[in-house]
């Protein structure tokens, strides 16, 4: 897409604008190097090989991925893939296992079962496969509970040939608050950690890698005592819903659908070409379902699966029918994989087009 103008692609088109993407890995990297953590970037937000290859560059340790897909893609920029998903079934762990030898594997799981059958596939293939124990620390989702079931599995995983326990992992996508309201929290996370660490200490099985973390919380991860690895996923990005808690600031969204306005027949509202299929019909913190990357102030009121309603009630602005305009969606990692190609711009002129080549499983 070298020289090519914004006007020249046919819409819906998911933007990137790489010069605030290289700002945002210029930040986060020094963030970590300030507080001593590693990085390790969550790639289930971009889903692409150039981004995840700019993350490494960048100064990321490894990368974290959600699927056994993205395992595959993130495999040809980094040698070290954390796989933050327990891996059931023979298929996947077949496919996890032919992932290139060089690849120093790690699978994050909270059961016996999720153990035992990878520690199978593992010696099967002839490698050793390096496990985090997954603990709940409030997102009800998936993990451990309590310091003593933790302690038990990681004694599992100790004595069993084809895995070896390195540590703990945890997500705490739960906390989406204001950045002014996170210290309590990450107190608060800070204990219900510790109880866990302790006991595996005490256990005599020390984790070498403590790792959580996410946007939302990204910036006072420091907070949180022990922590040695943190994995911000959709900071490289940005979207509405980390603007509305402070977590980014608008001048950090890298990402927005380019859209074309067609119709103007409802007064108060514009239609645009960018509906659920583009978008993603996600419910975010703040009404609608996206805003203007130029005018924040202008929602997305609704979505169809071809339609976006924007609300003009409360402006000025009366774009015309054929107006390009940008929307920036309440949460990007829903809105790439809806898109097979990120078209990535300097300003308004395009530099490269890159495939979304982890979309899927």
């Amino acid at each position: 897409m070298s020289a090519l103008s914004l006007d020249a692609l046919d819409t819906p088109a998911a933007i990137v604008d790489l010069d605030r993407v290289e700002r945002n890995l210029q930040r986060v990297a020094a963030y970590a190097r300030e507080h001593g953590l590693r990085l390790r970037p969550h790639t289930k937000t971009h889903k692409t090989v150039e981004l995840g290859a700019l993350q490494v560059a960048a100064g990321a340790s490894g990368v974290t991925v959600a699927t056994v897909l993205e395992a595959e893609v993130m495999a040809r920029v980094s040698d070290d893939v954390l796989l933050a998903y327990p891996t059931v079934g023979a298929r996947r762990l077949a496919r996890l296992m032919a992932l290139p030898s060089r690849v120093r594997l790690t699978v994050a799981l909270d059961s016996r079962e999720a153990l035992e059958g990878l520690a199978q596939a593992a010696r099967d293939a002839g490698r050793t496969v390096d496990v985090l124990v997954e603990l709940d620390l409030g997102m009800r989702r998936v993990g451990l509970r309590t310091p003593e079931d933790a302690v038990a599995l990681a004694r599992v995983a100790a004595s069993t040939t084809g895995v070896a326990f390195r540590g703990v992992t945890f997500y705490a996508g739960h906390i989406r608050i204001p950045q002014a309201e996170l210290p309590a929290a990450m107190q608060a996370q800070s204990q219900t950690l510790a109880s866990f660490v302790d006991a595996l200490r005490a256990a005599g099985l020390p984790p070498e890698v403590v790792s959580g973390g996410s946007t939302p919380t990204l910036w006072q991860s420091h907070l949180v005592r022990g922590l040695t690895e943190i994995r911000p996923g959709l900071n490289v990005l940005n979207d509405r819903n980390s603007v509305t808690i402070g977590a980014s600031d608008w001048s950090e969204c890298a990402y927005s659908v380019l859209a074309t306005v067609v119709s103007t027949a409802v007064p108060g509202q514009v239609v645009i070409d960018a509906g659920a299929k583009a978008l993603a019909k996600e419910e975010g913190l703040a009404p609608g379902y996206g805003v203007l990357l130029d005018r924040p102030e202008v929602v997305v009121k609704n979505l169809s699966e071809e339609h976006g309603l924007i609300d003009v009630s409360a402006t000025t602005w009366r774009p015309r029918i054929g107006e390009r305009v940008r929307v920036v969606p309440n949460h990007v990692c829903v809105s790439v994989p809806l898109h097979a190609r990120l078209h990535v711009v300097r300003g308004d002129t395009g530099v490269a087009t890159w495939e979304v080549a982890a979309r899927g499983w």
